[in-house]
């Protein structure tokens, strides 16, 4: 189970909403080996897609260094889909290489008519996508 904030779970999904219609991304850390999501660190779609998403090389390499240097570790990877359900692509998932996350999807369309997004939580292990239950608190 995915445990966050609904701070951060607001800003996940108020990045999705400013990048709309290009695909959104970006890791919320937490101190290594907590498995709690604190810090929110919107990223650039390098891509600058609405079907695909990827990290800028250089800004991935400036924050893996930086979460070495601040003891954290990527406690969630997301990204949004902007015209499908909030579910891992053939893509997302061969691009899944951070087996310990919490892989959020949020989409932006109105697919399931629950209204104006959805934001579901996976983790992708060698390939294999498993669904897992979020909830949202007001603290830790």
């Amino acid at each position: 189970m995915l445990t966050i904030t609904q701070a951060l779970f607001d800003q996940i999904v108020a990045h999705a909403r400013e990048d709309h219609p290009d695909e959104a991304c970006g890791v919320v850390a937490g101190p290594e080996g907590s498995g709690r999501p604190e810090r929110f660190i919107p990223m650039l779609n390098a891509a600058r897609s609405p079907t695909f998403y990827e990290f800028d090389s250089g800004d991935l390499l400036k924050l893996y260094r930086e979460l070495d240097d601040r003891d954290e570790e990527p406690v969630i990877i997301y990204h949004s889909h902007t015209a499908t359900e909030a579910y891992p692509s053939r893509t997302d998932v061969s691009y899944a290489n951070e087996p310990g996350a919490h892989y959020v999807l949020v989409s932006t369309a109105d697919t399931d008519d629950a209204g104006p997004f959805q934001f579901r939580s996976f983790r992708i292990v060698d390939g294999e996508i498993t669904e897992e239950d979020v909830k949202v608190v007001e603290a830790y």
